[in-house]
């Protein structure tokens, strides 16, 4: 179950209890504001992964209250949530600081689908801020390197042939190369039983590339 703290910022009250409910029974923790002032006082206190923003509210909207949230708190993502759905409010989310557009009415699976988006873009930022991730990534150009580590990622542990007739290379001293290459930036290890795993490094960098697939998927 997710455990990932989500605000919505909603005047709308029966919206605002629908959007509680769906989120939380997604196990997600939720914190509620009626009004963007509201907001910049509990977000004080307690700063979500995620916020949902209404465009058009008493006192503050939506639009004023975005910037004022990435000044402050850059990392946050937030979702804009409007009744007007039109290309010229999209772009002016976007340029006041939104990282994602969600149109009313929605339904349920397009709000859990914007914010499981939002939070796979913070898990990617915040991996991409690691210092060893660099050159994780640059080792990680050759297809084959990504390919051991899948592999390794699907069945959890392999000795060497396993490797290479899943990979389909013929080329035994090939494969050891790539093999010593991932072991010495520590993103696999080798037991006593000369079976490889991935380390605790090389699953966060998996991780990351599947989030990078899905970024760049159409």
């Amino acid at each position: 179950m997710a455990t990932e703290t989500i605000m919505v910022v909603d005047d709308d009250l029966d919206l605002r209890e629908s959007m509680i409910e769906i989120l939380e029974n997604e196990g997600y923790c939720v914190i509620a504001c009626e009004t963007a002032e509201a907001a910049l006082q509990k977000i004080a206190d307690t700063v979500p992964s995620v916020i949902l923003v209404d465009n058009m509210m008493p006192g503050m909207g939506g639009m004023a209250l975005i910037p004022r949230l990435k000044i402050d708190y850059p990392a946050l993502k937030i979702i804009m949530v409007t009744a007007f759905s039109t290309v010229d409010n999209a772009v002016a989310a976007m340029k006041s600081g939104a990282d994602d557009y969600l149109a009313k009415p929605f339904k349920r699976d397009d709000l859990l689908v914007a914010v499981r988006r939002a939070l796979e873009m913070l898990k990617f930022a915040q991996q991409q801020l690691d210092p060893e991730m660099d050159e994780a990534l640059a080792c990680l150009s050759n297809q084959i390197r990504r390919q051991i580590l899948a592999a390794l990622g699907e069945k959890g542990e392999m000795r060497f042939m396993d490797i290479t007739r899943t990979l389909g290379i013929g080329d035994h001293t090939k494969v050891n190369f790539h093999l010593k290459n991932l072991k010495s930036i520590a993103l696999i290890t080798q037991n006593r039983e000369k079976s490889y795993r991935l380390t605790p490094q090389g699953k966060k960098i998996l991780d990351c590339l599947h989030l990078l697939s899905k970024q760049i998927s159409p």
